[in-house]
């Protein structure tokens, strides 16, 4: 291979050069942020009570809220149209500049508790899969919603297709720029989510976003005191759901709540308590809480014996930095207004 050598006048120009070409680099506007790092996206529940100024606070952390609900009628033939107070969240939301999306319920307010049977009826039968799609996309334009949010709980195995065939039935049902998303319990076996009657990829294909529940661990009606959420088990199943979803479409749902409960000896139930409520608690008994570093959650034991586990702005945190290091879409927090503010 053969070559001119460069003469003296070119070398003499080699530092005029790279100067000019450092100094366009530096005069160069910056790349905007989501080109340099893209923030998660924070999807806030929240039920017809919230307050106004409670939205507002939170709002430059939020990218979604999802408002509580159209729920399903009992023979599952039917998404009742969201009361007024429902509708008033999602205008305040989206003056906040925010998206909004409907929650399909089968919370049931005469049970006191989510019905298997309303979920059954409308998963089992095709045609109050259709219909009940319809009504959504009717419900979602009616109130200028931005999309549909299905929580179907208790959902029977053998279901697990009517529920792939509702959220289908939605994406078909609504325009291409409404959105559809899923909740489902958070568990740390496949099998386990196939029992829930979720069929996992089927699920990650026909939706937007898959939001993890991952909540309610322990509970004072069904174990011992314990985390709501611990981080160990969180990890686990979203492991568990990511051998079947993208991370691209997967959610990390986040407590912004506790429970108590109290001794066998005193007759009395545990219950639902806030951070601050439980923070409260704590001082007025002049106790000390303990932070669980390895589960991300406070602790404490009140003078009567009454156990407390919470999940606070400090849990959050911890969630924020597992979300971040699976590469997952997002967070999830149940609940806006009960969860301590959400940090920007």
């Amino acid at each position: 291979m053969t070559g001119r050598r460069p003469t003296a006048l070119a070398l003499g120009t080699l530092p005029l050069l790279l100067a000019l070409v450092l100094a366009l680099a530096l005069a160069a506007p910056a790349p905007p942020a989501s080109a340099r790092a893209e923030e998660p996206e924070v999807t806030g529940y929240a039920l017809g009570s919230l307050a106004a100024r409670v939205l507002a606070r939170d709002a430059g952390a939020l990218t979604t809220v999802t408002v509580a609900a159209a729920p399903l009628s009992a023979d599952g033939r039917r998404a009742l149209r969201p009361a007024a107070d429902v509708l008033r969240v999602g205008r305040v939301a989206r003056r906040q500049g925010l998206r909004t999306e409907l929650l399909l319920s089968n919370y049931s307010n005469r049970l006191g508790a989510f019905d298997p049977r309303a979920a059954h009826r409308l998963l089992s039968d095709p045609r109050s899969v259709r219909r009940v799609a319809r009504q959504l996309a009717r419900h979602v334009a009616d109130g200028r919603w931005d999309g549909v949010n299905v929580d179907l709980e208790l959902v029977r195995r053998d279901d697990a297709g009517g529920l792939v065939a509702l959220v289908e039935a939605l994406q078909d049902a609504m325009p291409a720029e409404r959105t559809v998303t899923i909740d489902i319990s958070a568990s740390t076996s496949l099998r386990s989510y196939r029992d829930r009657g979720y069929a996992l990829a089927r699920i990650g294909r026909a939706v937007d976003a898959v939001q993890l529940m991952a909540y309610d661990q322990h509970g004072p009606t069904w174990s011992g005191p314990g985390p709501v959420g611990d981080l160990r088990w969180q990890r686990a199943a979203v492991e568990t759901v990511l051998r079947r979803v993208p991370a691209s479409r997967l959610d990390l749902g986040v407590a912004g709540y506790g429970y108590t409960w109290p001794p066998a000896s005193s007759g009395r139930t545990g219950r639902t308590v806030t951070p601050a409520r439980a923070r409260l608690l704590v001082e007025r008994a002049g106790v000390r809480a303990v932070w669980h570093a390895r589960s991300g959650e406070w602790s404490a034991r009140l003078p009567d014996g009454t156990a407390l586990w919470w999940s606070d702005a400090r849990s959050y945190d911890r969630r924020v930095d597992l979300a971040e290091e699976l590469g997952l879409r997002g967070l999830a927090v149940w609940r806006l207004g009960s969860a301590d503010p959400l940090p920007r």
